[in-house]
């Protein structure tokens, strides 16, 4: 606790930023995430009521299911073709500059989805939760990449985590303000769905007074002055020469290293297994079922037996426990490492998952067992959160030298997105058609994941990237000879990492 309140003195100005950018990044997505949840009824209601005013009938049941449905996934598009752009943005323009512009991208979509009502147009429901997706893809990439960049290595574990955190943090925040008594209701649900564009105002008017990233100012602005009076506002005033060094070796290391594209990054042998960690690190979180129950957390509740006023307040509770664990993977994560919480994370979930379907199957039988079922509910996303919520965030970031993070983060993003966008899209009509007998799905990806990341993935905790890389090396070359180093790259670097 000692350390933790000396480093809270020295890096103020640092944990300043990281909650900034949190508000504007992971916090935003999750509080949107949540409160989708609580406009259910309501906006089924409000496309029926449309529909009849202009067609004289109401809606048939499937295609108002169908409408609803794509109403939540089409965040997920937006947010695929946000994340595809992503890299090209932050090169071009720079972090801080695509946030800004970013944050009044989502002020406008939340203005038009808060005014849907009115216009009597459930189309700008769409196109608001479309336009939200995009600003979400972009901006989650940046803050995961920001928040790298202005860290000390001593840090590094901790301010990665915090996304995990302020995911958490938004989602309760949409659950206490989606309850009845205060936005959730059939009057106040288009001020919760234009509420989005709060922490994106919030990071519009603080963001200004913060720098962009040191290593920016040096290698893309060749800021040297500008680079130094960062680090003194984000570290305080100290001896920090050794870390501009670190950044001016690596400028003259970027001279002669190529920053890989996508296609380039994948048709590259000496990252082929650190790819297929990423993609099953990314897949398993969008497969593990814990989408679908963010998404749908109202229909899983009453499937278990609760009634709507009650599932309410349940869903409530799921999200403050889910908080209360991510604080616990801030704390814990440099202790017991990330493959433990991956591990670990994944076949107590699958299991979870499988007792989840049992107390499903049996709540007619028992009067006790839907609260068997809530419960079991609050322990997989509490077990996601302490697990894998965490870890693969810093996972990620971790085993990928700079010159391949940016196209792996675009890979990355890119399945997250189209993840979100089939479960939100499928996971509706596999309630219907196979009930709770779906979450055995999910189980089944959770036990395989969980093996390949014990067989494969080497442990990231305390290692530099070199020392990561040639653990890799041992897969991706096998018996063959490793070559020193790839031919697009001279020399590892990190940012602003060493102290």
């Amino acid at each position: 606790m000692t350390g933790f309140l000396s480093n809270l003195v020295q890096y103020q100005g640092l944990f300043r930023m990281i909650t900034v950018l949190g508000i504007g990044g992971t916090f935003q997505i999750g509080f949107q995430i949540s409160t989708i949840t609580y406009m259910s009824q309501h906006v089924k209601a409000f496309i029926n009521e449309t529909w009849l005013e202009r067609y004289g009938h109401p809606i048939q049941q499937d295609n108002l299911l169908f409408l609803w449905s794509f109403i939540v996934s089409i965040f997920g598009i937006g947010g695929l073709l946000g994340s595809s752009g992503s890299r090209y943005l932050t090169v071009k323009f720079g972090k801080k500059k695509c946030l800004l512009c970013n944050n009044v991208l989502m002020i406008v979509a939340a203005s038009i989805m808060g005014c849907s009502k009115i216009s009597q147009s459930f189309e700008m429901i769409l196109i608001g939760r479309f336009m939200c997706g995009v600003s979400a893809g972009l901006c989650v990439p940046l803050h995961h990449q920001y928040v790298g960049e202005i860290s000390p290595r001593k840090l590094r574990g901790f301010a990665n985590s915090t996304s995990s955190f302020f995911w958490t943090l938004g989602k309760a925040i949409g659950q206490i303000s989606g309850q009845r008594e205060l936005l959730g209701s059939q009057a106040l649900w288009p001020l919760l769905m234009a509420s989005c564009g709060l922490p994106a105002l919030v990071q519009l008017l603080t963001l200004p007074f913060f720098p962009e990233s040191p290593p920016y100012l040096l290698m893309q602005k060749g800021d040297t002055e500008g680079c130094k009076k960062a680090i003194r506002q984000l570290w305080g005033e100290g001896q920090h020469q050794a870390e501009i060094d670190d950044i001016m070796k690596e400028k003259a290391t970027m001279e002669n290293t190529k920053i890989l594209s996508v296609l380039e990054l994948v048709k590259e042998p000496a990252f082929r297994w650190q790819l297929y960690m990423i993609v099953t690190l990314t897949t398993t979180i969008q497969l593990s079922g814990i989408n679908a129950i963010y998404f749908y957390t109202f229909e899983v509740l009453q499937a278990a037996g609760f009634d709507e006023k009650m599932a309410s307040y349940m869903t409530l509770s799921i999200g403050l426990s889910e908080l209360l664990a991510a604080v616990v993977c801030s704390s814990i994560i440099e202790r017991l490492g990330r493959k433990v919480l991956l591990r670990g994370g994944y076949w107590i979930m699958g299991s979870l998952l499988a007792a989840i379907t049992v107390t499903l199957s049996l709540q007619d039988w028992y009067f006790w067992m839907p609260y068997c079922s809530l419960a079991l509910i609050i322990l997989f996303t509490v077990v996601f959160a302490v697990g894998p919520g965490g870890a693969t965030v810093s996972t990620r970031v971790e085993i990928f030298k700079l010159s391949c993070r940016p196209p792996a983060f675009v890979i990355s993003s890119v399945l997250t997105w189209l993840g979100v966008f089939v479960i939100g899209t499928t996971f509706p009509f596999l309630v219907e058609r196979l009930k709770h007998f779906c979450f055995l799905i999910f189980m089944v990806v959770l036990f395989t994941s969980g093996m390949i990341i014990h067989l494969f993935l080497p442990e990231t905790k305390g290692k530099s990237i070199m020392e990561i890389t040639e653990e890799f090396n041992k897969l991706n070359f096998k018996n063959k000879k490793i070559p020193a180093t790839p031919n697009h790259v001279t020399e590892d670097y990190t940012f602003c990492t060493r102290l």
